[in-house]
C-alpha cells in the first residue's frame, strides 16, 4: 500500500498554509517520541507493560527540544502472555504495591489527547512516531488501539523515525546508551528499560541529531 494514500491530507495543502514551522520541518507531521516495555516480542500476543510518550517542540532559532513526557504502567491485556525473561531484563514487578497500573484504553487515551493538543499548537495533522527500534514501539502502540478499539489514532499507521538507524549515522552506535554517550548525553545504565527514562533519552538522542543537522548546514526556518 502506498503511504500516498496516507499523504493526500498533507500534500494537498499549499506550503504557505504550514504556519509554524515543525510543521513545514516534516510536512505535516509532528515527532512524537515513543518506548514501550512489554511482556515478550510479539505485540500480538505480548503484554503492554509501560507505555511512555514525548513531544517534541521547536524554539524561535528553529532547534528541536523534548516538550511534554506522558507515562503508564499498564495492566496486561486478558490473555496476554508475559515472558519471565522480559520481567527481568526490565525490571518490572507487576505486583508492587505501588505499581499503579492503569488500562491500556486508559493509557492510550491520555496520551493521544495530549499528542492532539500538541498537533494543533504546531499546526501538524498526525503525528510520526519516534522511537529507538521504532518498529517494536509502532507495532505495540497499533496491536493496543486495534485491542481497545479507539478510533482516532493520531499516529501515522506504519511511518516512523528510528533513532537506532539515525545515531548509527550520526555516531557509528546503534545501542541507546552508547548512542547517547556518543552523543554526550547523560545516560544512566541502572535507570534504562523504564520507559519513562528510555523514552526522555531517546527524544534527547532524536533532537540532538536533528539540530545537529541543522548547524551544518541542513534545514532552516526558510525552507
Amino acid at each position: 500500500m502506498s503511504e500516498d494514500l496516507y499523504d493526500d491530507e498533507l500534500d494537498g495543502r499549499p506550503s504557505a498554509d504550514l504556519r509554524h514551522p515543525m510543521a513545514r520541518r516534516f510536512r505535516g507531521y509532528l515527532p512524537v517520541v515513543i518506548d514501550v516495555e512489554s511482556g515478550g516480542f510479539n505485540c500480538q500476543t505480548d503484554a503492554l507493560l509501560e507505555i511512555a510518550a514525548v513531544t517534541i517542540a521547536m524554539d524561535e532559532q528553529g532547534l528541536l527540544y523534548p516538550d511534554h513526557t506522558y507515562f503508564h504502567r499498564v495492566e496486561p491485556f486478558a490473555g496476554a502472555n508475559i515472558e519471565q525473561a522480559a520481567l527481568d531484563f526490565t525490571g518490572i514487578k507487576l505486583d508492587h504495591p505501588l505499581r499503579m497500573a492503569v488500562s491500556e484504553e486508559h493509557a492510550l487515551t491520555d496520551i493521544f489527547r495530549g499528542v492532539r493538543k500538541s498537533l494543533k499548537a504546531n499546526d501538524c495533522k498526525r503525528a510520526v512516531l519516534v522511537g529507538h527500534n521504532s518498529s517494536f514501539d509502532l507495532g505495540f502502540l497499533n496491536a493496543a488501539v486495534l485491542r481497545t478499539g479507539i478510533k482516532r489514532n493520531p499516529f501515522h499507521p506504519f511511518s516512523s523515525f528510528d533513532t537506532a538507524t539515525l545515531a548509527g549515522l550520526a555516531y557509528g552506535q546503534t545501542v541507546l546508551a552508547k548512542a547517547c554517550q556518543a552523543a554526550g548525553i547523560d545516560f544512566d545504565g541502572r535507570e534504562a528499560h523504564s520507559a519513562r527514562y528510555d523514552t526522555e533519552k531517546t527524544a534527547e538522542l532524536f533532537c540532538g541529531i536533528v539540530n545537529r543537522w541543522k548547524e551544518m548546514g541542513g534545514w532552516d526556518l526558510n525552507d
